[in-house]
């Protein structure tokens, strides 16, 4: 079964018939507390409990509830393998060594910087007895659940899909203990399901579609040039984007076509490039909806107006910026209120990933992308890339979504503090 999960941050209202799909945070609590033989995460920081933060707030409850769940599994015997981006002060990892220490879990860390000179571990990834398994937007935070506005996929009793999706987690795990990346990787973490041969799944029912995973960075995507290849979230990306006939909506919270981690920053159009080619060459009608927040660069507006300047006749691209509403109190809460979704949906796709989209998330971040190509003709409303497009025009026409183009001067938070940008 497939199933689309949502975080709808506390405070953000939508109209009473709108869809809001199941929430992130009762969904992994059911497979947390199901879970029979192994529970494997990716992550890149953990703040599951509301004391991690100089600022309490109740609604840190749910997170500190599944955390709870994942000790209770660990201590009920089963197995937990964890591997974490490189813990630091602003991230430490408290909780996964509680959860070492209490719940008996295996924890890893992935040290990007050491293997390729830069990068992070960015994935955000659950596998349950390797046939289940949630992707998606949130973080192992309480805020991804209450705070965050965030949107992933679980997908059920599929253990080939599971089974593939370890193979990324696999390639995490054996790299934690390495030194450099191999020249070549061992069979086993090698895949036949790619972008030219996607697995056929039928799933809720009636719904037939090939779906695909995809990974980054491409060091991390073993077996490339053969047909045992992983693909990388780019050609990913970019293969959704040349395939739509009608159109293509974009949902991320960041939008830059450069990097923004280097010292040095380079140019990065792979993607915006794209995007405008779509648009000149085949008419098709490209959205974007960016987000807006306390620690958005001001220089992405700048690159959604440039995509933007080139509507015409017969050449549509509309771009709109998120903001998620907050309280007083709410605004005391760091690193929250926010549209943390990471999401494309075409005529022809539906895309789910776990990277902002500028070049640093394909060159040398960890990330993971769900790729789901609709077989079926059927007019039910389990069809997942129908209710992905239903989501995004959902938040589109919401009160929530701003056009930057009418808007030429679009203010700063009021707790905005410009000096703290931050990866999520």
């Amino acid at each position: 079964r497939l199933t689309l999960v949502e975080s709808i941050p506390l405070g953000l209202k939508y109209e009473k018939n709108a869809t809001i799909h199941p929430s992130t945070v009762s969904a992994l609590h059911d497979l947390v507390v199901n879970a029979n033989t192994s529970i494997h995460i990716a992550s890149y920081y953990w703040s599951m409990r509301g004391k991690d933060l100089s600022y309490h707030d109740d609604t840190s409850k749910p997170g500190e509830n599944l955390f709870e769940s994942l000790l209770q599994a660990g201590k009920n015997k089963v197995k937990i393998q964890i591997v974490q981006n490189l813990p630091s002060k602003v991230y430490p990892d408290n909780d996964t060594k509680i959860l070492a220490k209490e719940a008996n879990a295996e924890v890893r860390t992935l040290n990007m910087t050491k293997l390729i000179g830069k990068g992070i571990l960015h994935t955000k990834l659950w596998i349950f007895d390797e046939k289940h398994f949630y992707v998606g937007s949130a973080n192992l935070d309480w805020r991804s659940f209450t705070q965050v506005k965030e949107l992933g996929i679980v997908v059920k009793d599929c253990s080939c899909l599971a089974k593939d999706m370890m193979k990324i987690f696999e390639v995490y795990w054996f790299l934690a203990n390495e030194e450099k990346i191999p020249s070549s990787y061992a069979s086993k973490y090698l895949t036949k399901i790619n972008i030219g041969n996607p697995d056929f799944i039928r799933y809720n029912d009636n719904q037939t579609a090939h779906i695909y995973l995809s990974s980054s960075p491409p060091q991390l995507c073993p077996g490339l040039k053969t047909r045992e290849e992983r693909t990388t979230d780019e050609n990913a990306i970019l293969s959704v984007i040349s395939e739509a006939k009608s159109y293509i909506y974009i949902a991320v919270m960041d939008y830059y076509p450069t990097t923004l981690y280097n010292v040095k920053n380079i140019y990065w159009p792979n993607i915006d490039d794209a995007l405008r080619k779509a648009a000149f060459d085949r008419a098709i009608h490209v959205r974007l909806l960016a987000s807006h927040w306390n620690h958005t660069r001001y220089e992405m507006f700048n690159y959604l107006r440039s995509l933007f300047s080139i509507s015409k006749k017969n050449v549509s691209i509309e771009v709109k910026v998120f903001r998620v509403n907050y309280t007083a109190d709410q605004a005391k809460i760091p690193f929250s209120r926010v549209n943390h979704n990471k999401y494309m949906v075409t005529d022809k796709h539906a895309y789910i990933g776990t990277s902002n989209w500028s070049g640093d998330y394909f060159i040398n971040t960890c990330g993971v992308g769900f790729i789901l190509k609709p077989n079926s003709t059927t007019k039910s409303g389990e069809d997942v890339r129908k209710q992905l497009e239903e989501v995004f025009l959902r938040d589109w026409y919401s009160p929530y979504a701003f056009n930057i183009y009418r808007n030429h001067s679009i203010k700063p938070y009021p707790h905005r503090d410009p000096l703290r940008y931050q990866e999520l």
